[in-house]
């Protein structure tokens, strides 16, 4: 359980660090995307550990402990604040956000039509 605590709180760290370089190389005073760049090293690293032969079952149960009590609080969290920030920053924030999700709505309806079962 150690080892996948240990993991967790390296890739939010080192997550959080880099959101908040991103910030700031956006002129931003801000995290920008931390919690996503955790979440994308907590998968790459388990996807290297597996092929090394190094994931045991102390990281995953380590991690999914966590996974039930503070991932999506977190996630809660940086969804909120993310909401406050656009709001504030005006129209052009708002819809970087809003189109996007509208696309991949538009997408997904037209794969779905497309490979509809017989």
């Amino acid at each position: 359980m150690i080892k996948g605590l240990a993991l967790l709180a390296f890739c939010f760290l080192f997550g959080m660090l880099c959101g908040d370089l991103l910030g700031l190389l956006l002129g931003i005073e801000a995290n920008v995307g931390g919690v996503g760049f955790a979440m994308i090293y907590l998968l790459l690293l388990k996807e290297f550990f597996e092929k090394k032969g190094v994931w045991t079952e102390e990281f995953a149960f380590g991690i999914d402990f966590w996974n039930k009590l503070y991932i999506p609080i977190v996630l809660a969290m940086a969804a909120s604040l993310n909401v406050k920030s656009a709001v504030s920053a005006g129209i052009l924030a708002l819809l970087s956000g809003i189109l996007p999700v509208v696309l991949a709505f538009g997408v997904f309806f037209i794969l779905i039509k497309t490979f509809k079962p017989q």
